[in-house]
């Protein structure tokens, strides 16, 4: 079954992030992407959608009042910083209420209650989908789609980063700061103000660097701590 859905959501990092995980679902099929609420009843009221993923704090109308004008709402996943709305939420019959960011295993697990009358997707099937998490990157005026699993390590070069794959480095304009937060939680580590490494590609590692691929790359001083810690519990 495909599911018709809609993105409703003011920050364009988490819209960047939701859109990337619905094109990683093949049954999920994205409609629209609202930044506010007043946009998304627009839309609704000439299309119909099988699922929501709202925002709470939206401008001119918040996520759950946004939901009370609905009298027959879709199926409603909430997307959100904010952990105290959880119970009021609920009393919506959402399908479940993710944090940001949000992971893409997690996100998987919340598709995946979409419909309890179906059997649900195998460990396996949410583990195949998730190894295949990709990002897209403008490079050359083009998207191009770089498959997570690919990434070695990840280089600053002031305002462009360099992504290093087995096969070929990429360069595009990125801030670090705003990848590290989307990779955070995808098996990548930052060991450095200028180096995000991949946990799964580390070949070895001290207390001054780390080797993926033959190559040294330093640990920073303040991230040290964390870093070896980190490590202490992967190896």
């Amino acid at each position: 079954m495909q599911y018709d859905c809609i993105i409703v959501e003011d920050e364009p990092l988490a819209v960047e992030i939701l859109e990337s995980h619905i094109r990683n679902v093949p049954f999920l099929n994205l409609q629209a992407s609202c930044n506010d609420a007043i946009e998304a009843l627009n839309f609704l009221r000439t299309n119909k959608v099988d699922l929501i993923f709202l925002d709470i704090h939206l401008p001119k109308l918040k996520g759950l009042d946004f939901l009370a004008t609905l009298k027959n709402p879709p199926k409603v996943i909430i997307t959100t910083a904010y952990h105290q709305y959880a119970l009021e939420s609920y009393n919506f019959n959402v399908i479940d209420y993710l944090l940001k960011p949000i992971e893409f295993t997690r996100f998987l697990k919340a598709i995946n209650k979409l419909n309890t009358n179906k059997a649900e997707m195998s460990e396996k099937a949410v583990e195949d989908i998730a190894n295949k998490a990709h990002m897209f990157f403008n490079i050359n005026k083009k998207k191009i789609k770089i498959y997570l699993e690919d990434i070695l390590y990840i280089e600053s070069q002031k305002e462009y980063i360099k992504i290093h794959t087995h096969t070929k480095d990429i360069v595009t304009k990125f801030p670090l700061s705003d990848l590290d937060e989307l990779l955070s939680k995808a098996d990548f580590l930052r060991i450095h103000r200028s180096f995000i490494v991949s946990k799964k590609k580390i070949e070895a590692f001290n207390a001054s660097d780390v080797e993926i691929s033959g190559k040294q790359i330093p640990i920073g001083r303040s991230y040290k701590e964390l870093v070896q810690l980190v490590l202490s519990q992967l190896f």
